[in-house]
């Protein structure tokens, strides 16, 4: 850790030297949220999010903030190790990047025909997750566009893996995105002062 500020209702500990501007402004309204516990963390890499830093925690009981959960959901990172451990020549790698562009959607790209999964079938029976599957049977298979990723890298144990960094299709703004307004409204609805509408909450058994 390497500072804490104590001027807000709950401490911050933060784990980097320095903060953006707009990074701290969240962290002190996060330290300000009636149901916030104990102290608020920021971590090296945290920086402006919705309501909250990418890279911030927060401890609540009995109550869930959406924008805290984030716009992530689903979004998620996997490496698996080949059977390679000879450097690729670079004609290769092109070879294989070429190919993985030709066949995986990118950005705002989706397959073209709804991808087959079990998962699917067991989803729960909430309204905004169910309107969103026939949209996420076609983002199954694709890749994020922004900060996500697909790349070929050699471990510490020599053999070559391939990593990926999906996103999470749109299906996860889609779900914070309804949660949050149902948040602020049951705020509004109580009276509940928030340092910010970004940190509407909801109770935990709603």
């Amino acid at each position: 850790m390497k500072q804490v500020i104590n001027s807000e209702r709950i401490p911050i500990k933060l784990w980097l030297d320095d903060i953006e501007s707009g990074t701290l402004q969240q962290a002190k309204d996060l330290a300000n949220l009636s149901v916030s516990e104990k102290w608020i963390a920021i971590m090296p890499d945290a920086h402006v999010g919705y309501g909250m830093p990418i890279g911030g925690v927060l401890a609540t009981r009995d109550v869930v903030v959406p924008n805290a959960v984030g716009v992530d959901i689903g979004c998620g990172m996997i490496a698996a190790q080949t059977s390679l451990v000879e450097d690729l020549p670079v004609e290769s790698i092109k070879d294989i990047l070429h190919l993985a562009r030709s066949v995986i959607p990118v950005g705002f790209a989706h397959q073209k025909e709804p991808q087959r999964w079990d998962g699917f079938n067991h989803a729960p029976d909430v309204p905004i997750i169910q309107r969103e599957l026939d949209s996420a049977r076609r983002q199954l298979g694709t890749l994020g566009g922004g900060n996500h990723f697909l790349e070929i890298q050699r471990g510490d144990d020599g053999f070559i893996w391939l990593m990926v960094h999906s996103g999470s299709r749109n299906f996860g703004l889609q779900v914070a995105e309804e949660y949050h307004r149902q948040a602020r409204e049951f705020c509004r609805k109580h009276g509940l002062a928030l340092p910010t509408d970004d940190l509407a909450y909801l109770p935990l058994d709603s």
